[in-house]
């Protein structure tokens, strides 16, 4: 034995120590614990302390020797003093607890492993990719493996890593301070996948508060609310023809068609207790029948680990953890792949607007308000009892801007669409006068929120040039997707939130009423190339007592249908790109309910079934037609025939591609009458076929043709008609959308 023992008790007075550590409240254990150079008796010595609680012995293993380590003053701290040379990187201590013996790494002679250029970039609010310096990483420090955990929280008094490898006690593995940035870090060798994990803090005023990984890649489903250590996946970079195939499919040019989904409500096993489908089985299912139907892309609803079923998923405490609801982080990246082998986009719906008040989440995170603004009118938010970011704390947009690159860098996704980015911009919103502080100038808007925004955008397409970031943006605020560098918020895409009220409310009038809200339709055009639009027909319009989207429409049964088939012929007819929220090609009667499955049985039903086709038959041709999507966003793409038809309500226009002989005339008709001998002007002389007709028998409609002839073509004539020195001469069926394609002089 080496190392002398006796009088160990009388060389110092730890009961401080001890004190602090028993209450959870040592800020700096690496300066007491574990191996430390000094003078004894005029001889350098090694002095190694270990806490243990409920230790009944402890011996240090070193050079092939065991060395009994003193007790101090009957404590959970134990001490040996080393006279000769001692390796302080490579030991291990043999602990003897009550009924176990185990022999692990001591934690406080490995250095700190934390990347302090990192750090100064976190503090500046710049480090984009976060994730790969905190929460909890496998790594190998000084030869060993084990688990890297880094945690930002400023104002605690301590922070200590508690799990199920350390039956959760709060005064074991003590965590290092690095005062410049406010992060602590600790390296525990010999963790496994899988294992929980929280943090213990103690605040400023003594209490010790648990709470889960910020970036916790893993999380137990509620109502668990530990991060789960999760091992290093392998991550395969896209190759150059897949990087090509996404710039094209995510371009402004693009035919983009998106199926909105919240994945726990698609569909349910009736026979296996009504549960979820996994990942994998959503894999298999959904992207198949995605393909099939011609969309473009899936666009899931949040899938950041979130407690309450309630809240969809908008709700998140783990913004770096997809939901253990539908599997593993590995079952999620092979849907992820699955929908790249299949050419699908896939987009997730992300939610940098505000955090939920769980006690293991965000708000208040080290006793104080770090994630949050202090004063109420800036953190919390009145409609739906969260809180919000403060975006002026520039390590909050380094977590965001980490967070937002992680979903696309690591998962490989096509994008990010932004929720509430309105709720965002402005620091009146959803607020009463006097409820609200104003920004330095004066002003509403939140000067750090848009700098959040830009920085976002900015970055993701720097690092995935491939993708599309979407926001939902339901004011006027302009240069939603204008670049940043000429004062836009850099998203590609917004929302056209006006178009989808507007034209909701026209539908949901009863005929004879139309021809006096004419303009509710038409007025959509006075901005349409103001921004790069998407249609969105989302999850909001179908929930909250709103009804379906065929409950809204006026009239018996079949009018209920055809009304809805002629509105979707017009959404894809319209300038900007489409997103229709799942279900919508079932035509549901009754709105979504998230507890249950979509009714598949409805497709058992013609009238459904026509709605079915027609959503399939249009996802084909919009792909198909360039005249339909590569000039969404500049008047050179459309051009209207008759837009003041309101006393018959019908609409008439003309889409034009990137090529002048790419032309389709669109006509919308919103009566339940038929118009015979309808002359109407057209851009070019030649004949026009009929691609489209929302009245078609096969879409369960009344089967009234457009043009006579069998294969339904139909040549100009030079009558003048609209302004136009050509024309062509049709029947407009009743309540229905017709497209007539040019297809030679």
């Amino acid at each position: 034995m080496n190392s002398v023992n006796k009088k160990l008790g009388s060389i110092e007075d730890y009961s401080e120590q001890v004190s602090a550590l028993s209450s959870g409240e040592f800020s700096d254990p690496f300066s007491f614990l574990g191996p430390h150079d000094t003078c004894f008796e005029e001889q350098s010595v090694t002095i190694v302390r270990v806490y243990i609680p409920s230790a009944v012995s402890v011996d240090v293993l070193h050079d092939g020797l065991k060395t009994k380590m003193t007790q101090y003053a009957s404590s959970n701290l134990f001490i040996a003093r080393f006279e000769e040379p001692f390796n302080k990187s490579d030991y291990r201590l043999k602990v003897q607890f009550e009924s176990s013996e185990v022999i692990f790494d001591d934690v406080y002679r490995f250095a700190s492993a934390l990347d302090e250029h990192a750090m100064y970039l976190f503090n500046e609010g710049t480090l984009e990719h976060g994730y790969k310096h905190f929460g909890a990483r496998f790594i190998e420090n000084q030869g060993v493996k084990g688990v890297q955990f880094s945690v930002w929280a400023p104002n605690a008094k301590s922070v200590s890593v508690i799990g199920d490898f350390n039956y959760w006690q709060p005064n074991q593995h003590f965590m290092r301070l690095h005062p410049a940035s406010g992060v602590w870090d600790l390296f525990v060798p010999g963790l496994m996948p899988d294992q929980c994990y929280k943090f213990a803090i103690t605040t400023l005023d003594g209490s010790v508060i648990e709470k889960a990984d910020p970036y916790a890649r893993k999380m137990q489903q509620a109502p668990g609310t530990a991060g789960i250590l999760q091992g290093s996946k392998e991550v395969a970079e896209l190759s150059a023809d897949q990087i090509s195939a996404r710039l094209a499919r995510n371009s402004v040019d693009a035919p983009i068609s998106i199926y909105e989904v919240h994945l726990g409500s698609w569909k349910r096993r009736l026979d296996d207790g009504n549960r979820y489908l996994t990942y994998r089985e959503l894999a298999d299912d959904l992207v198949s029948y995605v393909k099939d139907l011609g969309f473009s892309h899936i666009q899931l609803m949040p899938i950041s680990e979130f407690p309450f079923d309630g809240s969809w998923g908008y709700q998140p405490v783990g913004l770096f953890s997809p939901t253990s609801r539908f599997g593993s982080v590995e079952d999620f990246q092979y849907f992820s792949q699955k929908c790249e082998e299949q050419g699908i986009g896939l987009l997730l719906d992300w939610v940098p607007g505000h955090f939920p008040t769980d006690p293991h989440g965000l708000q208040k995170f080290d006793g104080t308000h770090l994630y949050e603004h202090a004063d109420k009118r800036q953190g919390f938010h009145p409609d739906w009892n969260t809180c919000v970011f403060n975006y002026d704390r520039p390590e909050i947009k380094s977590y965001l801007l980490s967070n937002a690159n992680y979903w696309l860098s690591e998962y490989k996704l096509d994008g990010l669409r932004v929720d509430a980015v309105a709720s965002m911009l402005y620091l009146d919103y959803s607020r009463s006068e006097g409820e609200w502080v104003a920004n330095q100038y004066g002003g509403r808007e939140n000067i750090g929120a848009i700098d959040c925004l830009q920085s976002s955008n900015i970055t993701c397409y720097k690092n995935s040039p491939h993708v599309m970031m979407v926001a939902e943006e339901s004011t006027a605020w302009p240069g939603v997707t204008q670049s940043v560098e000429h004062g836009g918020l850099g998203f590609g895409f917004k929302w056209n939130m006006g178009w989808m009220n507007d034209s909701l409310g026209y539908m949901q009038r009863d005929p004879i009423h139309r021809k006096y809200h004419h303009h509710e339709m038409t007025f959509s055009m006075a901005y349409a190339f103001s921004e790069n639009y998407i249609l969105p027909l989302s999850h909001d319009e179908v929930v909250h007592g709103k009804g379906s989207l065929l409950s809204k429409m006026p009239g018996d049964d079949w009018q209920q249908f055809a009304n809805l088939r002629a509105y979707y012929g017009f959404m894809y007819a319209h300038p900007g790109k489409k997103l229709l929220f799942m279900g919508s090609e079932l035509a549901p009667r009754s709105e979504w309910n998230h507890n249950e499955s979509l009714d598949w049985s409805l497709l058992q039903s013609e009238a459904h079934q026509g709605i079915f086709k027609t959503v399939k038959t249009l996802n084909q041709l919009y792909k198909k037609t360039p005249a339909l999507f590569e000039v969404d966003s500049s008047p050179a793409g459309f051009r209207w025939i008759d837009c003041d038809n309101a006393g018959q309500s019908i609409l008439s226009f003309a889409r034009f591609g990137k090529h002048y002989s790419d032309l389709t005339i669109v006509v919308s008709h919103f009566t339940p009458q038929v118009f015979h001998h309808f002359r109407l002007g057209v851009p070019k002389s030649g004949v026009y076929q009929v691609v489209f007709n929302s009245d078609d028998e096969a879409f369960f409609g009344s089967g009234v043709k457009a043009v006579a002839h069998k294969q339904q073509l139909i040549e100009s004539k030079p009558a003048a008609s609209h302004g136009f020195e050509q024309s062509i001469e049709i029947t407009v069926p009743p309540l229905c959308t017709v497209y007539l394609k040019y297809i030679s002089a």
